[in-house]
């Protein structure tokens, strides 16, 4: 599914190019500052061919937001899970596919990872928390040598309450691992993959955690720590930082922009 908006801002005149908005978007986001997975490559991974007059958003850089943004003519396509996860390997199958296809499109990709999760204002945990009216916030957790990669705040609700906003803002009913009180009132809040930070997040003071995904031993960590776990998606929490950033990406350079919505469920 594609969401798309017109130019807000900019205006006649030269258009910028992929490293342009690359380099504008590395400082915003401090992506020297964050360190981050070896093979995660923040900034622009492929070089586009044209000047941007449309970029597209999508959480993950897969053949099927690739081929998306394509279609839709697309000269910059800015993701959070970027083309070299799985380190260096041989140009074949679908990895080649990915390649070929910006290549022949002449569409470049950017790619920001850990330092758009920690961006104090358009970061993913910033962003979810104002969704799920989450006051009060402050940094919260250290991974890979980030301080306040994630965010911890006030709430007043019930936990049902809250996993049922969680599903409306995340588009996915969440795993709740039920370990602490029923009535909620402060919520830590990490992104993606984040179920090793669950006694972190008890020891700063959290009688719910909300992440993506975790793994199995989790529940019974959550149970003896007693603490709430809501497992919201990976994909369904990390959605709104790269909306936010191409939107104003978009502004500044007086873009078109489009989101490309694909779902993986997880």
């Amino acid at each position: 599914m594609a969401e798309s908006c017109a130019a807000s801002g900019g205006g006649p005149g030269r258009r910028a190019g992929c490293r342009e908005i690359g380099a504008w978007a590395d400082d915003l986001l401090r992506v020297a500052e964050i360190e981050d997975y070896p093979f995660a490559f923040n900034g622009l991974q492929v070089d586009g061919r044209r000047p941007v007059a449309r970029i597209g958003a999508a959480t993950d850089a897969c053949l099927a937001t690739i081929d998306l943004a394509a279609e839709a003519g697309c000269d910059l396509l800015m993701v959070h899970h970027g083309l070299f996860w799985g380190g260096a390997r041989p140009l074949v199958g679908p990895s080649y596919e990915r390649f070929r296809r910006l290549f022949e499109s002449g569409m470049g990709l950017y790619s920001a990872h850990l330092p758009l999760d920690a961006h104090p204002q358009i970061g993913n945990n910033i962003l979810l928390a104002a969704e799920l009216r989450v006051a009060d916030t402050e940094p919260f957790g250290c991974f890979k040598g980030n301080d306040g990669i994630g965010v911890i705040g006030a709430v007043d609700t019930s936990l049902g309450e809250l996993a049922a906003r969680a599903e409306v803002v995340c588009g996915r009913t969440p795993i709740v691992i039920a370990g602490g009180p029923e009535s909620v009132s402060r919520l830590a809040i990490v992104t993606g993959g984040a179920g090793s930070m669950i006694e972190a997040a008890a020891m700063a003071g959290a009688d719910t955690f909300l992440t993506g995904e975790g793994n199995h031993h989790t529940y019974h960590e959550a149970m003896e720590l007693g603490i709430n776990v809501i497992y919201a998606g990976h994909y369904g929490t990390e959605t709104l930082g790269i909306r936010t950033l191409v939107k104003r990406a978009a502004e500044h350079f007086g873009a078109e922009h489009t989101f490309f919505d694909v779902p993986t469920g997880l």
